[in-house]
């Protein structure tokens, strides 16, 4: 099963609700960790370091690091970039079918958008 860590701005209903469905889900968040405020390539480093994949809501700058980290030939295990505006009930399920049905190095290098079309 893939694994994961929630940024600090990450919704913590999701996070629940996903720790909920499946107890079985490995999500950690940020604020849980030493890298709390840390900018955020310093948080992407500690993601790929972990091999976990980073749930967000910040389209405007994680993705850019992101791309960057791939461009320059760094490790990135995924992005799953979650909308905060789309309903939680299909978030929550999107989220389920990527976690569940995917592997660990799957993502590598992508960034993904929940929810799905």
């Amino acid at each position: 099963m893939i694994r994961l860590v929630a940024d600090e701005n990450f919704n913590g209903d999701i996070v629940r609700q996903l720790q909920k469905r499946n107890p079985q889900i490995d999500v950690m968040r940020v604020q849980d960790t030493p890298l709390a405020g840390a900018p955020d390539p310093i948080m992407l480093e500690w993601v790929a370091q972990q091999d976990r994949l980073l749930l967000t809501h910040d389209v405007q700058t994680v993705t850019k690091y992101a791309y960057d980290r791939v461009r320059a030939g760094l490790p990135m295990p995924g992005v799953i970039e979650v909308s905060n505006t789309a309903p939680i009930g299909k978030i929550i399920e999107d989220l389920l079918l990527f976690i569940e049905c995917g592997f660990a190095g799957e993502y590598e290098g992508q960034v993904l958008y929940i929810p799905l079309k």
